[in-house]
């Protein structure tokens, strides 16, 4: 598929912003799938060419996070793999069933959340006291890896949720760890649609150079501001996703609800 240089800066720029805003809370996703798909590409290989940058976003946040020191790779290793592998899973599951299955769920789930974030008065800078152990994290973000694969509108935010409300983790390390969490499944997806040829390369690495570079201002944003910043994105991106998902006659969560 040939695009314009007019297209392929128009993508450029809705990545750079999605690459800012995917770092601090997530749901970066909501800006890029319709540019692509506005671009004129089919849903799949918007899907598939979508992970493509998301990946170089997700990686360059998790760089510029390590290197403040606000990511703990050796401790968290356990959750990272439990991501790729639910994100492999979920992947290969979606081309055998369904994954209308799910929809009906994640509205409620993301209201949920945003109520969470909203209401918790336990949402800071500092580390709490954890709830589960390290094992239960690495099942649960194990789930969320393949609800990722499987169909990932939220993802990120799911992440994020099981590390502050269960891991214990400050808004900022939680923020920091989700995006170690969401890159691991991001290859992993990324792996299966480039088995089944659906990449777009060209808008993809493309994407990626603006994805990059907004992850940077993201994820520095984040540093500076910690929860006064976090915390209201996180509310605005949960919601967001939730509309989206409600009002987009095209989206699968639409179309099971409404028909």
């Amino acid at each position: 598929m040939i695009l314009s240089p007019e297209t392929i800066a128009f993508l450029m720029a809705a990545a750079t912003m999605a690459g800012c805003i995917d770092a601090m809370a997530g749901g970066g996703g909501l800006i890029t799938l319709p540019a692509l798909m506005a671009a004129g590409i089919p849903p799949v290989q918007a899907v598939a060419t979508n992970k493509l940058q998301s990946c170089f976003g997700t990686f360059g946040a998790c760089v510029a996070y390590a290197r403040r020191g606000h990511m703990d790779l050796k401790t968290y290793k356990g959750p990272i793999i439990a991501a790729f592998v639910g994100s492999v899973a979920g992947a290969w599951l979606l081309q055998r069933v369904d994954p209308s299955i799910l929809a009906g769920l994640m509205p409620a789930l993301l209201v949920a959340m945003a109520a969470y974030f909203t209401f918790s008065p336990k949402l800071g800078d500092a580390d709490r006291h954890a709830r589960v152990g390290m094992a239960g994290l690495t099942g649960l973000v194990g789930v969320v890896g393949f609800y990722d694969g499987f169909f990932g509108p939220g993802a990120g935010a799911f992440y994020t949720t099981i590390l502050l409300a269960l891991g214990g983790l400050s808004i900022l390390r939680a923020t920091a760890q989700t995006k170690a969490a969401n890159f691991a499944s991001n290859v992993a997806g990324l792996l299966t649609m480039v088995a089944g040829g659906h990449v777009i390369w060209v808008a993809g690495l493309c994407m990626a150079v603006g994805s990059l570079f907004g992850g940077q201002i993201g994820s520095h944003l984040a540093m500076r501001f910690g929860s006064r910043l976090i915390k209201p994105l996180l509310i605005i991106m949960s919601l967001a996703l939730t509309a989206k998902m409600l009002l987009d006659p095209q989206n699968p969560i639409h179309i099971y609800l409404f028909g």
